[in-house]
């Protein structure tokens, strides 16, 4: 019997998966078989983006939080039409290749963050749809609307696990980041086997108490369910959405599908031999049917919701020609031309004299020179504001009221400005890698700050940061206690 069209496009995943793992000797087969459908739910018929223009702003923002299973995003790239060759994913995990064993942040064309580190591409995410949500408070306007995007999120047990994903779920929710929308690979497998003896969360029922929408759970093969709970879930207008999708690790595999074999090693020749048997796959490794090629392609629908945007920015432009000039800046990077001069007079004028000050007041000192300067200083503490001093005479504090909008500040010349000063509450390791969700979306340059001991629990999405070559300002003092 002929493939479906969607069996068709979820069959060129795993097909593709398995022969780049068994290739590459190496790898997580497993992740990407089960997901595969899921991915042409989301990447078939949801996901906005533009395979000609990896960096086009008002794209969907897409993060693979269980960046094991990269080959999910590998083939997903190479499909839709991104700058992604069949020779690379033949080269998957080998030296030099743009197909890494983890996705890599400005190696890869469509990859929006570094993951590897369970929990913290979940993390990236919320960071990124709280940047969307600020930016869209900022620039839009009654009459224009410019920032519109949604930010998505593949994960799994693993990312669930990991502590830092109550940290940042739960400020998703305080922050009611409706256009975040986290896809959970329920299969009950890692590594070590069955995950039931050591993970027996109810899953749903936290994130219900985050304060987040709960669909599921569903049927993860389900392409219509699956596209039926993502129409849903884009229709929250106050909570972030999870989506429970039951699936099978390593689906279509006779013998490993449902194991922890199908999880971190690759399936054999024989089993591949069987697996492409059970799915009615006829296709030599490596070779997908035109077919499957045309079915996947985005590349002139991208280029049509391209155009669409930029026709609304061009309107922008001659409606709000000094909001315009302020954005298309800031998304670039470029600072303001008065910025240095901004900062002598803020930081040196006000100091004409030597005077001794704490560090941590030094600091205050500097970040009320920036924060003036840079609207687009983003800043907070892990509960520490009074010690670590991140707030400033320019940078109000974030609130949002009930319905989820956030809440405009009074402005010194007499508008109105959202707040700029994040109450993160004592959460170091999500403080910090929610700052670099943030300067991964654009837009807004992070600061955050803890006592130089509570850094330790951050030290890992810190690395990150430094790895990613993104900037972000880390403010560290010492507690009262001591190092010792």
């Amino acid at each position: 019997m002929a493939d479906t069209p969607t069996s068709l496009m979820a069959n060129s995943i795993r097909a593709l998966a398995m022969d780049a793992v068994q290739q590459a000797n190496s790898g997580h087969p497993g992740a990407p078989m089960g997901m595969a459908d899921m991915a042409v739910a989301l990447w078939g018929r949801h996901l906005k983006h533009s395979p000609h223009n990896p960096h086009w702003f008002d794209r969907d923002r897409f993060v693979l939080s269980n960046g094991h299973g990269s080959m999910l995003i590998y083939a997903l790239l190479h499909l839709t039409g991104y700058d992604l060759p069949i020779k690379e994913l033949k080269n998957f995990r080998q030296l030099h290749s743009k197909t890494p064993g983890h996705p890599e942040f400005g190696y890869t064309p469509g990859i929006e963050t570094t993951t590897g580190p369970l929990g913290q591409g979940l993390s990236n995410a919320v960071g990124m749809a709280l940047a969307e949500k600020l930016m869209a408070a900022e620039f839009n306007q009654a009459d224009h609307s410019i920032v519109d995007h949604h930010t998505y999120v593949f994960m799994g047990d693993g990312c669930l696990m990991e502590g830092i994903s109550h940290e940042a779920c739960a400020l998703a929710g305080a922050w009611k980041l409706n256009k975040l929308i986290a896809l959970y690979d329920d299969n009950g497998i890692s590594i070590d086997g069955q995950v039931t003896p050591w993970f027996v969360d109810n899953t749903p029922l936290r994130f219900a108490a985050y304060g987040w929408n709960v669909i599921g759970p569903i049927d993860g093969h389900d392409v219509e369910a699956v596209t039926r709970a993502l129409t849903d879930a884009k229709n929250s207008a106050d909570k972030p959405t999870l989506i429970v999708c039951k699936t099978h690790i390593g689906k279509g595999s006779p013998n490993r599908a449902n194991t922890a074999k199908a999880h971190g090693e690759p399936l054999g020749a024989e089993e591949i031999k069987l697996t492409r048997e059970a799915l009615g796959w006829t296709h030599a490794p490596f070779e997908l049917p035109k077919e499957a090629y045309d079915a996947w392609d985005a590349k002139a629908k991208g280029l049509a919701l391209e155009a669409a945007w930029d026709a609304k920015f061009t309107a922008y432009k001659v409606a709000h020609p000094e909001l315009a000039a302020e954005f298309t800046r800031r998304m670039k990077g470029d600072l303001p031309r008065a910025f240095s001069q901004i900062a002598v007079d803020t930081v040196v004028g006000a100091h004409t004299q030597a005077e001794t000050v704490a560090s941590r007041k030094a600091s205050q000192l500097a970040l009320e020179a920036f924060t003036a300067g840079l609207p687009e200083m983003l800043g907070g503490s892990a509960d520490l504001t009074g010690s670590n001093l991140t707030n400033t005479k320019s940078t109000p504090a974030l609130r949002f009221d009930l319905a989820g909008n956030v809440v405009m500040s009074d402005a010194a010349d007499g508008g109105k400005v959202i707040g700029r000063h994040i109450n993160y509450g004592v959460r170091e390791f999500g403080m910090a890698a929610i700052m670099n969700g943030i300067a991964l979306h654009g837009g807004y340059i992070p600061y955050g700050g803890t006592f130089l001991t509570f850094s330790d629990y951050s030290r890992n999405a810190i690395r990150m940061a430094a790895l990613m070559k993104i900037r972000v300002v880390h403010v560290f003092t010492h507690d009262s206690i001591g190092l010792g």
